[in-house]
């Protein structure tokens, strides 16, 4: 299956300056509290952790719950401070695992 995501990273950035994050990945996002027609639970299907890396460090984590709306979207800053790459990863349930990255150039 091909996970659908979007991340938004600026391209540039001068040093210091605080930049905004946006990313999204497509996932169903099963409570596990519905029913199927036969009135059977459907099984919890959820992205359990996200991170996101900024040449390694972690500048932003978030644990998620059977709340969590469907196609989840998070928007959060950091600071930039070098060159490098920023790497996405989502990690669920039933061996859901996706990994994104982005190159941001610090002047």
């Amino acid at each position: 299956m091909r996970t659908r995501t979007l991340v938004k990273v600026p391209a540039t950035a001068r040093r210091g300056e605080v930049v905004e994050i946006k990313v999204l990945v497509s996932h169903p996002m099963e409570t596990g509290f519905r029913r199927d027609r036969t009135g059977g639970a459907i099984p919890v299907d959820i992205i359990r952790r996200f991170e996101c890396r900024y040449d390694g460090d972690t500048v932003f984590a978030a644990d998620f719950h059977p709340a969590v709306a469907a196609n989840p979207f998070l928007a959060f800053t950091t600071v930039a401070t070098t060159s490098g790459t920023i790497t996405f990863e989502w990690v669920g349930d039933n061996g859901f695992a996706h990994r994104e990255s982005a190159e941001i150039q610090v002047e």
